[in-house]
Parts: structure tokens; sequence; C-alpha cells
């Protein structure tokens, strides 16, 4: 198939509200695929998740919360433990630090629990605001904002959402055109939709339901 020259970026509220529809009806149930208890699991296993895929961090993180359950145990452990049991995610070392680093400060400043606020998240080692997000969204049920992972990401500029190849800027363009009540929900459905259907290399075109309202230049089917 011929590959276009260009896409224009289309935000109609029509076709947004079209988009969500579709994903809503496709991935009614998604939920964020990291393994965890609490609050301060999810904190460490978003950590863990960068450059990283969930199921990795979800063979990791068992013995890890095992061995250090809280942030108190977290920041009193070593680092040469640390990196030993979350090497196969990758970046090993700087993780073990940004871990660590998370359980002090959680334990010095804000008493041992996972705070509720962006600003006080972003104050934690290794956290910057697609974890922030990640963490208020799903544990806090708290949409600040848009998680904007590598699917979130492509896929979004894949429907003309967007223009921008950053992560902030994909999230501020997101969050002027979704409904702030479908942000949370919005993040998971089109998480699963990359890993099912949108797939980086080889999207699954025919078989995606947002084909008829994607003129992506990389498509490989097309109805229109």
């Amino acid at each position: 198939m011929k590959k276009r020259a260009s896409q224009r970026v289309s935000k109609s509220a029509e076709r947004v509200a079209a988009i969500l529809s579709a994903l809503q009806q496709t991935y009614p149930n998604a939920i964020c695929a990291l393994h965890h208890k609490s609050a301060w699991q999810l904190l460490v296993a978003t950590i863990l998740s960068a450059q990283c895929t969930d199921v990795r961090v979800n063979l990791v993180t068992p013995a890890l919360f095992r061995a250090f359950p809280t942030a108190k145990a977290m920041a009193a452990a070593s680092l040469p433990e640390l990196e030993e049991l979350v090497r196969t995610t990758g970046f090993f070392r700087n993780k073990a630090k940004s871990i660590q680093g998370a359980g002090r400060i959680i334990t010095e400043e804000f008493g041992g629990k996972v705070p509720q606020t962006m600003p006080e998240l972003l104050r934690i080692p290794g956290v910057a605001r697609k974890t922030a997000n990640v963490v208020l969204g799903t544990w806090f049920k708290i949409a600040d904002g848009v998680v904007v992972d590598t699917h979130v990401l492509r896929i979004a500029r894949r429907l003309a959402l967007t223009r921008e190849t950053t992560p902030e800027k994909v999230e501020r363009d997101l969050m002027h055109i979704i409904p702030q009540p479908q942000w949370i929900d919005f993040t998971h459905r089109i998480i699963a939709h990359g890993r099912q259907v949108c797939i980086a290399r080889k999207p699954r075109c025919a078989d995606c339901p947002l084909e008829p309202l994607c003129n992506a230049p990389d498509k490989t089917f097309s109805t229109h």
C-alpha cells in the first residue's frame, strides 16, 4: 500500500468521541498490567518498567517485595542487594538507586506513605510525570494527567491526535482533547491496544477497531 506523504492532525470532538467509544467497546476491562498490592508496590514497579516490559517487571517484583516489603525496608537495603534483584530489568544500577532513594524520601518526608499529589510525587527519585500519573490514576483514581508511555505516544501520533514527539507535549495535547473523567481509562485502553493490535513494527490494521478513523502513513490495511 502506498504511504501517505503527510498526516493532518485531526482533533474534532466527534472524531475523538468515536475513538474513545471504540476503545471502550473493545477494551472495557483494561487495567494496569503491573502487578501490585499497594501504592508503594505500584510506584516501584513503574520505576522499574522504564525501558523494560511489564512482563519482565512482574517476574522481578515478587522476590524484591519479599526481601524489602516496605519503603523503610527498601531505604535500608544495600545497593548491591537491590542491583542483583532488579538486574534483569535493565539499567539496574540507576534503578536500584532510584527505588532506594524513593524508599528514603517516602519514609523520611511522607511518613512511609506514597503521596497523592503530582508536586510531591515528583520529588521522589526516579519519578517523572509518567510514573506519577500511573500511581495517581491506577491506585488513587486521581486524574491529574495522561500517562504517556511508548504505546500512547506512538498511537496518539498514528491517530493524528498530536504531532508532538516528547511525552510532555503529547500529554499536554491529549489532556486538551480528551475529557478528564476518561484520562485514566483512556491510558489503560490505548496501552492494551498497542500491545494487542497497534504494534510498533507491523500494526494489525485489518483487525483494528479504530481503522476507519485512522490515516496513519504506516497502515498495513485500509478500507478508506
